[in-house]
């Protein structure tokens, strides 16, 4: 039981060191390249749906 909840405060710990990092140095996102993401975001959302369909009826 100890191990469970040392890990579990380190997964927590590097959570919250990640959230604080990423907002004290993290810059504003640049609207092109949002959308350059976008573009390509839905389209391989898609390909895995059909991936892991295709995965669970072979």
């Amino acid at each position: 039981m100890n191990n469970l909840l040392l890990i579990l405060l380190f997964v927590f710990g590097g959570v919250a060191l990640m959230v604080f990092l990423g907002e004290r140095f993290g810059s504003a996102p640049d609207p092109a390249r949002l959308q350059q993401l976008r573009r390509w975001l839905m389209p391989l959302v898609g390909l895995m749906l059909v991936l892991s369909l295709v995965k669970f009826y072979l």
